[in-house]
């Protein structure tokens, strides 16, 4: 089975490395004696599905979640089923590498123009006139 990222991008289950732990999340009395908690591993910079440009955005952009060895880490334990985690888990992992590949669009340069200029100076001007009419001193000699 493959994961399809986007367009260009679908990675194989079979880079996909799975371990099973004890859970601290929901199980009642199984949540010591069940390994409910999913942890998937994919080697990034092994992986023969991404080009050397993609892994390289996947690097900087989730170097939070990635070692020093290069291996993305993702934990599942929200449900009190292992195989409800594994999809979790890949589903997470999915969603992760659509927004690391995304790519973001480059700014136009825009400029401000002239009648906002002015508008914005006139209205400096105004409160700056009704702030001075506020604080004018009144005389009391009449």
């Amino acid at each position: 089975m493959t994961i399809r990222i986007n367009e260009q991008v679908s990675i194989p289950e079979q880079e996909l490395h799975f371990t099973a732990s004890h859970s601290s999340g929901p199980g009642g009395q199984n949540v010591n004696k069940v390994s409910s908690r999913v942890t998937l591993w994919f080697d990034v910079g092994d992986s023969p599905s991404l080009t050397p440009e993609q892994k390289g955005l996947i690097i900087r952009r989730l170097r939070n979640r990635i070692n020093k060895d290069g291996v993305l880490r993702i934990d599942s334990q929200q449900t009190r089923s292992q195989a409800a985690n594994r999809e979790l888990a890949v589903e997470r992992f999915s969603e992760l590498m659509q927004g690391a590949l995304r790519r973001v669009p480059t700014r136009k340069k825009t400029r401000v123009s002239r009648a906002a200029k002015l508008r914005r100076l006139q209205e400096k001007k105004k409160r700056s006139t009704m702030k001075k009419e506020r604080s004018r001193k009144v005389s009391f000699e009449d």
